[in-house]
């Protein structure tokens, strides 16, 4: 029996391109890559700060669902679309990795949205 689950984020494209919001093997939880999408209404803030919290709540809800907290967190890789964007988006890493401090990642490149201003992929460890 494989100790493999997948947790999905209702995302219309998780069936369509063939991923999950979150999948637990054993004692890991690998979250996918995140965007900044208000949770609820699934619009796109301006700010990038809000586009962090957006993520950070949404990955935080399928951290839950997996039985994992931000505490679990070990690696963190952040895509953000303009390195301007790193001084904006500190508040929001403070709030949630202050005292945690996964090691780290943070790359420039474009995303697939140009409304898309960051996008977060987690990884926590429970052992």
């Amino acid at each position: 029996m494989s100790d493999r689950r997948n947790i999905s984020g209702g995302s219309p494209y998780e069936p369509k391109l063939g991923y999950s919001r979150a999948v637990v093997k054993g004692d890991w939880c690998f979250v996918a890559g995140t965007t900044g999408a208000d949770p609820d209404t699934k619009a796109f803030p301006d700010s990038v700060l809000d586009q962090a919290r957006n993520t950070f709540a949404t990955i935080k809800r399928a951290l839950d669902e997996a039985g994992f907290s931000f505490e679990d967190v070990v690696r963190a890789n952040y895509i953000i679309t303009n390195a301007a964007y790193m001084e904006e988006i500190i508040p929001a890493l403070s709030e949630v990795f202050g005292e945690i401090r996964p090691a780290a990642t943070m790359i420039v490149a474009g995303l697939v949205n140009p409304a898309m201003k960051i996008e977060i992929e987690l990884t926590a460890f429970k052992g």
